[in-house]
């Protein structure tokens, strides 16, 4: 049995086609341009495996995710230029006549990191944090998504500014200083210049951003008591980590138990950043049972 599975992200689309024991078979990336260029490649490089018997999208958003609404299966109204009122999921089932699994990507991650940590999780309760191109969460409690009349879009909550940053106005184009748009992987340009992978280890812009980050950490800590906060993304580096849970330490003050930060706030699990694709292998299974 084949599964298919696409992480589309605001830089890149990795392809994946897995069996069903969720291991990679074959790979492909492709860099996100135009809609229809970009989804060309992904029909091409899926219709090489006639034998696919579902496939999962775990895609950037905002989406819309409700299977009774007219735009299901779209990007909506998303920052990424070009992409707004996107029928992904549509153009997908003009080329397929296979079950699809729609939903975001950190979605798509953090079900990944459920499949590998379950048995280890009382309540099935985690959040995962991407940091890069933008910044979103996907949480799940009892095992299941937390959603309502939507997806979240937890990438777009307002913050306390760190002292040193008021100057920087944000990025984000909808709110400007949101935590999108102070934390994502292009502030670092915004902010200073240059790129983030440029930036050393040592410069002061990593104690700014985990001092935002380890807000958002205090927010999902105090509204959904998860058992583990995932960060996963290019921004998502050890020593960032580090600092993140030095400023949750700080910041927090103890005021809810949550045991040991080096296993409350963490990397991914899922090695070689393949998060996503797992979650998005499981997920497919899911509709052929």
């Amino acid at each position: 049995m084949l599964l298919g599975s696409i992480e589309a992200g605001g830089t890149k689309f990795v392809c994946a086609v897995g069996n069903e024991k969720y291991e990679v078979v074959d790979k492909a990336i492709f860099k996100t341009t135009t809609p229809a260029e970009t989804l060309q490649h992904v029909v091409e490089y899926f219709q090489q495996f006639p034998d696919l018997k579902a496939m999962s999208v775990a895609s950037f958003g905002p989406i819309d995710a409700d299977p009774t609404s007219d735009k299901y299966g779209f990007i909506t109204d998303t920052p990424k230029i070009g992409w707004d009122n996107t029928d992904f999921v549509g153009t997908l089932k003009q080329a397929f006549e296979i079950p699809i699994y729609w939903t975001t990507d950190v979605n798509g991650s953090v079900y990944g990191e459920y499949v590998v940590l379950k048995d280890q999780l009382k309540h099935g309760s985690l959040v995962y944090y991407t940091i890069g191109t933008g910044v979103g969460a996907g949480t799940m409690q009892d095992g299941h998504f937390i959603g309502g009349a939507g997806t979240p879009e937890m990438g777009h909550v307002y913050l306390k500014r760190h002292p040193d940053d008021l100057g920087f106005s944000g990025i984000c184009p909808f709110h400007g200083d949101c935590l999108e748009g102070l934390l994502s992987g292009p502030t670092f340009q915004a902010r200073l210049g240059i790129r983030g992978e440029d930036v050393s280890d040592d410069d002061h812009v990593w104690d700014i951003l985990a001092y935002y980050a380890a807000q958002a950490c205090i927010q999902v800590t105090t509204i959904l008591r998860p058992e583990k906060i995932i960060f996963g993304g290019s921004v998502s580096r050890p020593h960032f980590m580090k600092k993140v849970r030095e400023q949750f330490d700080r910041l927090f003050a103890g005021y809810i138990e949550v045991g040991d930060l080096d296993e409350y706030i963490t990397s991914p699990h899922v090695p070689e950043n393949g998060s996503a694709t797992l979650g998005n292998f499981a997920l497919a299974e899911k509709l052929l049972k």
